[in-house]
């Protein structure tokens, strides 16, 4: 069921003579026409929640370049002039602003709803790998857009992530200095970073397109993991889906415009909304929200190196989940033991993005205290050793895969998509003499 025939026919001539020389009009009837599995439930509906926020994030950045300065001694206070003196810019930076951490929220559910339905096995590896890349991209871009205001988060992060680059052997430090446009964050490294923020969301955009191709050619994946094998197993695309889709979109938007209207600045740092200083350090550097469990893992171990390279593994591990995950069967409905790792690796997820927002020297929790030199110390577990932990059950998900699936025993599966959603209560066909 990779496919189905056109049916689209143009009732008019103009569209006749467009349909022959570009089918763009046949394109969209046969995306609304897609047969797709009649089992998919609110969790399949984030892909086109992602499709809206990657729209509003080009439009709205789109504007806010216009007004925007990207210059060291004006970008501070363009982005303050957007904010109360642009037509309708209290709106505008606040949805680009807002709509890149729900443009994570929505990722990292449709990511964690990939792997608990194991949308990744084959024949969908193009897809998720694609999926992978767009991901990838989207870091690069929100890290690019969070030194744009120029407050002290955005110079220091910049200063520690481009840092990072100095670690490579050999031309860590030529790589560095390339990036930065000279030997520290300066207005050559802000100007760069704003041409390479306005380019990424296009390219973005262009790894979408062949996300929702291989989609497409490969199918949807569904709840229970079984390719469809009957027309009864699949519903057209409209209207039962874009209904569907829509009614989660709106309920996203409710919370979209809370954040908006009622707490715009919540899910940013506070020091941000200071002027970037190279005379003073905050206190306490750390990323937003969405980038903290990488950063918790980089913090995890005391080599520098040794860290960038954990780092960039926890993301590129997630390339090859469709070679780790030997498994016949697709979706952990029915793959208790699996299911049980499984969740494990989401608390270790949010155990990371604790660690991450928490200075590495804090206690995480304590069980007493001694006096030692006259002084008295707190015993218990910091938030270095608890991102080790959290590290440690990560990197032990993708790990065990590949054993689980071939000892795990699954649980009976229905025979069809259709037997899934109606039981034995769907229609027998009768039986004639």
């Amino acid at each position: 069921m990779s496919g189905h025939a056109s049916t689209y026919e143009p009732k008019y001539a103009a569209g006749r003579w467009l349909d022959k020389r570009l089918p763009i009009v046949r394109m969209g009837a046969d995306f609304m026409t897609y047969p797709s599995p009649r089992n998919l439930n609110y969790w399949y509906t984030f892909g086109g929640i992602l499709t809206l926020c990657l729209v509003a994030q080009i439009i709205t950045g789109v504007i806010l370049a216009m007004h925007y300065v990207p210059h060291i001694d004006y970008a501070f206070e363009s982005v303050q002039r957007i904010r109360r003196d642009v037509p309708f810019g209290w709106l505008l930076q606040p949805m680009h602003a807002v709509g890149a951490s729900m443009f994570f929220f929505a990722v990292y559910i449709h990511m964690f709803r990939g792997l608990y339905y194991g949308s990744y096995k084959a024949p969908r590896e193009m897809i998720w790998i694609l999926g992978c890349m767009i991901y990838l991209v989207m870091m690069a871009t929100a890290f690019l857009g969070y030194t744009l205001p120029w407050g002290q988060m955005s110079f220091w992060g910049a200063t520690v992530i481009t840092g990072f680059f100095g670690a490579v052997p050999v031309v860590g430090e030529s790589l560095q200095q390339w990036l930065l446009g000279g030997f520290s964050v300066n207005n050559a490294t802000l100007n760069r970073f704003f041409a390479l923020h306005y380019l990424l969301p296009f390219v973005i955009a262009a790894f979408v397109g062949l996300h929702v191709w291989a989609l497409h050619h490969a199918g949807q994946n569904n709840p229970v993991g079984i390719e469809p094998k009957t027309k009864k197993d699949t519903l057209s695309f409209h209207p039962y889906y874009t209904v569907k889709d829509g009614f989660a979109v709106v309920l996203f938007l409710l919370i979209f415009a809370f954040f908006i209207f009622y707490q715009p600045d919540a899910l940013g740092h506070s020091d941000n909304y200071i002027q970037a200083d190279p005379l003073k350090t905050p206190t306490h550097i750390v990323p937003e929200w969405y980038f903290l469990p990488f950063y918790a893992i980089l913090r995890a171990v005391p080599d520098k190196l040794m860290g960038i390279l954990l780092m960039l593994g926890a993301i590129a591990v997630l390339f090859v989940l469709p070679w780790l995950d030997t498994s016949r069967v697709r979706s952990m409905r029915f793959r208790p033991v699996a299911r049980m790792f499984f969740f494990i690796f989401i608390f270790a997820c949010f155990i990371l993005g604790l660690c991450g927002a928490k200075s590495p020297d804090d206690m995480a929790f304590t069980v007493g205290e001694r006096v030692v030199n006259g002084e008295s110390r707190l015993i218990g577990l910091n938030f270095v050793w608890l991102s080790r932990i959290g590290t440690f059950l990560y990197f032990s998900y993708f790990l065990i895969l590949p054993i689980l699936g071939l000892i795990e025993k699954p649980t009976e599966r229905p025979d069809s998509i259709t037997k899934s959603v109606l039981g034995d209560k769907h229609p027998k066909p009768a039986v004639s003499g």
